[in-house]
């Protein structure tokens, strides 16, 4: 009886511990003397945040410190809104290489029902490396939407439900931010579909079109895949009908449930475009389905750029610290398309469309700055530009009371590489720094 209770009295010292370290993690934060760069306005020097219940609960240079409060001393330093990565893999694939850590799709051309958010491992290592760079959420797309993928996955057509998570969190229902953002779509092209969320351009056409057949076959194949996808998505809109209706005998569906959302205007479509002609066609293709789309990594926007500001359709950049994709295109192709979008007034925002290189998003964007784009655009394009387009503005990409504390700390500029960044917040936890990467360097600077 003494062992067990003892046990007992063990087992509840170690509850009550975790509870109240748990607590302590939820006290409030009160950053001190900090200059806040909202995005929204303009910067507020040697103000005070307080950071309550997960979200910023005030900012102002007269903010009282509640009971219990944690005093964080920001003098010198500078707070921003958590970056946005807007297209990644993240948390479905940990080393592409090694088929075991890779689960972005299933086989099948149309995926609509499959929710990448139920796939995602909390414990991956990509998480941790991006956090330290200040970047707090990420779209994660399946297989042909965020970057492509492997297999039989790579050839689908419409690949799932991509979800915009935290970058932190013990399970994915804790990092959830929107579970379903958008329905990734790989838009067909006369390319075919191509690589990395992307389509090969006309000089790859005419070399597959001598490998494999003439440009007319090429052509009817195109046609036979639109033709399929416009299919798709009819049938989809007759279960729509009879399930309003509730016709008897309908057998439930799921593959048509998951687009009643992209019809009834909740959730867009993302689609993987490339030139200007796949972006007219995809532009046609969502107008006569009458449901929203976001354009994902054009290699250029070229003749579509008034027509994606004239009805006000978004795109996500790939990589700007990118080689020209053909011998002959521009060198600064990649750098300058940030440029372009903005001077044609059409809404972007930035995707590193991989896991290995989330990390360097604000240098993604610090590059755009460099080849012309103003960095209040740059900025936003990794902040209140993703948290517009993906729906979750009153939440995310600023700095306002009330909106989530999803905010970084940094020693400058955020687009510097030099910064360096002191704490993440996310959902108003001062989450770990450390990752892989700061583990190692420890580990070989302390050797004999």
């Amino acid at each position: 009886m003494k062992k067990i209770g003892l046990l007992f009295s063990l087992a509840a010292g170690l509850w009550l511990g975790g509870m109240v370290a748990w607590a302590a993690a939820d006290a409030p934060v009160l950053i001190r003397g900090v200059d806040v760069y909202p995005v929204t306005g303009p910067a507020i020097k040697g103000v005070s945040v307080l950071l309550e219940n997960g979200k910023i609960a005030d900012i102002g240079a007269k903010v009282a410190a509640p009971k219990g409060a944690r005093i964080v001393d920001g003098k010198g330093l500078c707070v921003y809104p958590g970056l946005i990565d807007s297209a990644t893999q993240l948390g479905l694939s940990e080393i592409e290489a090694i088929r075991e850590s890779v689960d972005t799709g299933e086989l099948g051309e149309f995926m609509p029902q499959l929710r990448a958010l139920a796939a995602v491992n909390p414990g991956s290592e990509h998480f941790p490396v991006v956090r330290v760079n200040g970047v707090t959420t990420a779209m994660t797309f399946p297989a042909g939407g965020g970057g492509g993928g492997r297999g039989a996955a790579a050839r689908q057509v419409i690949s799932g439900q991509a979800a915009l998570i935290h970058t932190d969190g013990w399970t994915w229902e804790q990092m959830a931010v929107l579970p379903s953002a958008a329905v990734a779509v790989q838009f067909p092209s006369l390319g075919g579909r191509g690589g990395r969320g992307g389509n090969p351009d006309f000089a790859e056409l005419l070399g597959e079109a001598g490998a494999a057949g003439t440009y007319a076959q090429t052509l009817r194949t195109y046609q036979e895949d639109l033709a399929k996808l416009t299919d798709f998505f009819d049938q989809a809109r007759r279960y729509q009908k009879a399930k309003a209706a509730s016709a008897p005998g309908l057998v439930r569906d799921l593959k048509y449930e998951a687009l009643i959302p992209v019809f009834e205007g909740k959730t867009p479509l993302a689609i993987s475009v490339s030139t200007p002609k796949t972006i007219h066609d995809a532009i046609a293709f969502a107008d006569k389905q009458n449901v929203k789309v976001v354009l994902l990594q054009p290699r250029e926007i070229g003749s579509a750029a008034a027509e994606l500001k004239a009805k006000n359709i978004p795109v996500i950049l790939g990589k700007v610290l990118a080689l020209p994709h053909g011998e002959d295109d521009p060198y600064d192709q990649a750098f300058t398309l940030p440029l372009e979008c903005y001077k044609a007034g059409v809404k972007f925002a930035f995707g590193t469309f991989e896991n290995e290189f989330v990390r360097d998003l604000p240098y993604q964007a610090a590059t755009a700055v460099a080849f012309g784009l103003p960095r209040e655009e740059a900025l936003k394009a990794i902040t209140i530009n993703p948290a517009e387009i993906w729906g979750v503005s009153d939440q995310a990409g600023s700095i306002e009371k009330g909106k989530l504390a999803d905010l970084v700390v940094t020693t400058g500029d955020i687009l510097e590489i030099q910064t360096q960044v002191k704490h993440v917040f996310i959902k108003g936890q001062d989450v770990d720094l450390t990752n892989k990467q700061t583990r190692l360097y420890e580990k070989y600077l302390a050797r004999p």
